[in-house]
């Protein structure tokens, strides 16, 4: 028989490939982690993890393991969901701004539907506006998006900056011509924040691509076509800020969950408890 606790740092050490992660998010010390996946590969009679001073990976053995291991703990969730004390179930739908996908949704997600495996979670990824407008017309449950300041929509969850962000902010700086903008279609809030700070300080500005990814428009900025604007903790790698004073200042922009009216309360508070607990701040990620 194999130990779901064994199983369950082998997976989870698949997704981090660091030994130090695993452990932290597990919540167990690193020699523990050494200590299932050794007693893992003992059981098997194979090697699974092929580690040396660079990086962790899977051999050829592990590969084959992955699979099932993840089956394993997924019907053991479900078990205990249904013959536990959380037997919460039932649809959730979700809807996240785009600035969170590459950043910080994997782990809520993650940690959601072990926890709670009967419920089924429908993901939207939209704009902010987009998302509101939805969850208006009662398709969305619950938002996990930004608003402007002064604004009252959702439940305060943090407060950052934008910044002006550019492959090269010397050679952007240095165009005479309109400053050439890379933005989120309309009613993005980093879009209108971005336009009317230019407005202001009467600084001459063209919108040179508009892409309701973030991964096409941090494409077009690492092209070298333009500055994109983005929350500080989530800018890509690849770009630089620009220097301080050489554009207007940007308002800061605050992040919230909110949830609709109507909605399941008991599933909104299981999402929005793992929301804080996980700690939706910039920098507690690694």
């Amino acid at each position: 028989m194999l130990n779901l606790q064994h199983l369950a740092s082998f997976v989870t050490l698949e997704q981090t490939m660091s030994f130090t992660q695993t452990a932290e998010r597990l919540g167990i010390g690193q020699s523990t982690v050494s200590q299932h996946i050794q007693r893992l590969e003992a059981s098997l009679g194979q090697k699974l993890i092929a580690r040396d001073t660079h990086r962790v990976r899977l051999t050829p053995e592990g590969e084959a393991l992955l699979g099932y291991a993840r089956n394993m703990l997924d019907l053991n969730n479900k078990v205990a969901a249904l013959f536990g004390e959380s037997r919460l179930r039932g649809r959730l739908r979700l809807g996240v701004s785009e600035d969170f996908v590459a950043s910080r949704l994997t782990v809520i997600l993650e940690e959601f539907t072990r926890l709670y495996p009967l419920v089924d979670l429908e993901l939207t990824v939209s704009l902010s506006g987009v998302l509101y407008q939805m969850q208006d017309n009662g398709e969305l449950d619950v938002v996990l998006a930004k608003r402007r300041l002064g604004d009252q929509l959702g439940h305060f969850l943090y407060r950052e900056p934008l910044i002006w962000l550019a492959k090269d902010p010397d050679a952007i700086l240095a165009r005479k011509e309109a400053l050439p903008l890379i933005a989120f279609p309309p009613p993005s809030i980093t879009r209108k924040a971005a336009q009317e700070a230019l407005d202001r300080a009467g600084v001459a500005w063209r919108i040179v691509c508009t892409c309701g990814s973030l991964s096409g428009l941090t494409a077009a900025a690492r092209a070298g076509m333009g500055v994109l604007v983005q929350p500080r903790s989530m800018a890509p790698s690849g770009l630089r800020e620009l220097p301080q004073g050489s554009l207007p200042s940007l308002e800061d922009v605050e992040f919230v969950l909110q949830p609709r009216r109507g909605a399941d309360a008991e599933l909104v508070r299981a999402l929005s408890s793992l929301v804080t607990a996980k700690g939706m701040v910039p920098g507690s990620y690694a």
